[in-house]
């Protein structure tokens, strides 16, 4: 059984992409290195909008990683950089990713707002455009 969390991060001004970027790179080394990660997957989108996709051994080991080392620091920094952010989580049989089709399918469905400071619009109706019309492109990192 693998616990999968599918995220997603607009950034509300470019000004805020280095420090985005810098947290971004440590969370993904730090996610790709954390105990029970099983793979991580990341799009980026239009818009300075961000997905990522990770699947790991338990929800414990994800809850840990969570709140730890550059992720726990990126999350403090993203309620005021991002104008949207939501997240979906389920346990599925397989370790695999979903492709991001059925990413943004559960996110739609089964997806829950993460607080921002300044919600766009968007993030207020909970609407989260299809990552793969935008052309994003995925990086692999495990």
């Amino acid at each position: 059984m693998a616990f999968v969390s599918i995220t997603r991060l607009r950034v509300r001004r470019f000004w805020f992409m280095p420090g985005f970027f810098q947290l971004a790179a440590r969370s993904l080394q730090q996610a790709a290195a954390a105990p029970g990660n099983l793979h991580v997957r990341v799009l980026r989108d239009a818009k300075l909008t961000f997905w990522t996709a990770t699947s790991w051994s338990s929800e414990a080991a994800m809850r840990a990683f969570l709140v730890a080392g550059a992720h726990g620091t990126a999350m403090h920094k993203l309620l005021d950089w991002c104008d949207e952010a939501s997240i979906a989580h389920w346990s599925q049989e397989s370790p695999e990713l979903p492709d991001w089709l059925e990413a943004h399918r559960r996110m739609t469905t089964e997806g829950r707002l993460s607080k921002v400071r300044h919600p766009s619009a968007a993030q207020r109706a909970f609407a989260v455009p299809h990552p793969v019309t935008a052309g994003g492109r995925t990086t692999v990192f495990r």
